[in-house]
This record gives structure tokens, C-alpha cells and sequence, in this order.
């Protein structure tokens, strides 16, 4: 089985079981009652969604160049990420909503009904599954070398950490009476701000890559010190980069001897190329535009 191949079944794997999650939490939170649970249920429908994107947006974005779309695919995985973190900042937001409006009824004295014994056994078998599926997609992910892999297992976690505070939400509004109904709604809110913070930390950096903001400095500073490690280049200097999807773009002006032939500096070229994808990704794009010595002071 091809490595793509894997990463594609582990990732089915967890689309299965983000699916039957995502369904069993929010009907049992219906029917139970529970804010928290239809809340912790919308935070399975987006590991549900991360998956998708792995699967449909990763391959077209795999493709790469065509007439149309000289720089490749890779902005589609990036669009999609944008798309899905504001579906998901709106229903945190809606969630949010609810729980406060519950909670003023609470408050207010009106009677709100306590949670069900379902809302909490779906608590209980979200942490056990999501905490394996974190452990299998983690180890899968580190064998086949791939941090996307690792992300998504994190992801996986994080919702196991959310049916935490389901758990302690509904558990407290069911063993410790009448009084105590409001930790539903409230662990509701809270969960409620994970998926919005989520939202956000996702939408930013598809956001700086839309619009085609730089590497970080560091990775800039280590992409000079790759270019110069190669026999016989100079300097690089009056470099452009940016990210494409699982790639990145960089342009710069390669500063060679000027005794050396055209076929020299032609090779230097290509071993600088090779370097960089070694080090940053066969995916990566590079234009260089080659400098004798005397011209680039």
C-alpha cells in the first residue's frame, strides 16, 4: 500500500468514527436534554470536516500545474480551511447563543430540564474512542512521516478534551440536583468558546496565505543558509517567498563566481534546487535568477 494510500485509510478510519459521533452526540443530546452534548457533538462535526478537507481537497490540491493554474492546486486545500473556520466561528457563535439564553432562564428562576443518563454514556464513549483514534492516528502519522497526519491526530484529542467537559457539565447537572442544572448550559458555553478559538486559529493562517504573506522570518534565514551550504554559490539575496497550500513558493537572485561557464552555474542551480526540496519538500517551487559575483554589490 502506497503512503498516500494510508494516510487516506487512516483518515477514512476517523471520518467513520467522526460520523457516528457527531450523530450519536447530537441525538443524545436531544434527547437528553443536554446543551453540552449538542455542543460537544458540533465539536465532532469539525474533526469530521478536517477530514474531508484530507481527503477531497489534499488530492486536488496534489495535482499540480495545469494551463489555468500555473503555481498548482495547493490554494484549494486553503480555501476550504477558510470556508470551513467561518461555518464553525457561526456555530460556535449560535451555540454560544443558546447556552447564554438558557442560562438567563435559569437565572430568571424558570424551570429548565436536567439532563438525561444518554447525554452522559455519550460523554463517556466520545473520550474512550476519540482517545484511541488519537493514539492510532498520532503512531500512523509519525511512521509515515507525515505532520499532517499528526495535526489531524490532535485534533481527535482536542474533542476528547471537550467530552471532558461535557462530562463534568452534565454529570454535576444529573448526580447534583435541581440546583446544579445550569453546569449544562454552561459547559455548553465553554465548549462553545473551544470551537470559536478553534475557528479562528484555523482561519488565520489560511488567511495570511490568501493573501500571500512571507514565511516566517526563521524559515526565510534558513532557506539562505540552504542555498549557501551548496559548493560555489556566493549569496542569495532578494528572495520572495510565500505558501501554496502543502508548499511553499520561493524567488530569489543566486549570486555565483563570475570565472564559472554556463553550464557551471547552470549545475550550481540545480544543486541549490535539490537542497532546498530536500530540506523543504519535493513540492516546493523555486525561481532563481542567477547573478555573476560583480554585479550583485
Amino acid at each position: 500500500m502506497s503512503r498516500t494510500n494510508k494516510i487516506t485509510f487512516v483518515t477514512l478510519v476517523g471520518s467513520v468514527v467522526n460520523a457516528l459521533l457527531t450523530a450519536f452526540k447530537i441525538v443524545a443530546g436531544i434527547i437528553g436534554h443536554s446543551a453540552a452534548m449538542v455542543a460537544d457533538g458540533v465539536h465532532s462535526l469539525s474533526d469530521l470536516l478536517s477530514d474531508v478537507v484530507v481527503l477531497v481537497f489534499v488530492r486536488i490540491s496534489g495535482k499540480g500545474r495545469d494551463k489555468n493554474h500555473d503555481y498548482g492546486h495547493g490554494k484549494f486545500e486553503t480555501f476550504a480551511t477558510l470556508i470551513i473556520s467561518l461555518m464553525l466561528l457561526v456555530v460556535g457563535a449560535n451555540l454560544m447563543s443558546s447556552g447564554i439564553a438558557s442560562i438567563k432562564k435559569i437565572l430568571g428562576g424558570e424551570s429548565v430540564e436536567a439532563p438525561g443518563m444518554i447525554a452522559l454514556w455519550a460523554a463517556l464513549l466520545s473520550i474512550v474512542s476519540k482517545e484511541i483514534l488519537y493514539h492510532y492516528t498520532a503512531l500512523q502519522g509519525r511512521k509515515l512521516d507525515s505532520p499532517m497526519m499528526v495535526a489531524n491526530a490532535w485534533h481527535h484529542r482536542s474533542d476528547a478534551l471537550s467530552s471532558v467537559g461535557s462530562l463534568l457539565g452534565i454529570g454535576g447537572a444529573i448526580l447534583l440536583g435541581d440546583k446544579f442544572v445550569i453546569l449544562d448550559p454552561l459547559a455548553g458555553c465553554v465548549i462553545s468558546i473551544f470551537i470559536i478559538v478553534m475557528a479562528v486559529r484555523m482561519s488565520i493562517p489560511a488567511i495570511k496565505e490568501l493573501l500571500d504573506v512571507s514565511l516566517p522570518d526563521e524559515m526565510e534565514d534558513e532557506i539562505e543558509r540552504t542555498a549557501k551550504g551548496v559548493p560555489g554559490v556566493v549569496d542569495l539575496h532578494e528572495l520572495k517567498t510565500r505558501r501554496e497550500g502543502p508548499g511553499i513558493v520561493l524567488e530569489g537572485h543566486l549570486v555565483l563566481h563570475s570565472d564559472i561557464s554556463l553550464e557551471q552555474a547552470h549545475s550550481i542551480s540545480k544543486q541549490v534546487e535539490r537542497a532546498l526540496r530536500d530540506r523543504f519538500g519535493d513540492s516546493t517551487q523555486i525561481s532563481l535568477h542567477l547573478e555573476p559575483e560583480n554585479d550583485s554589490q
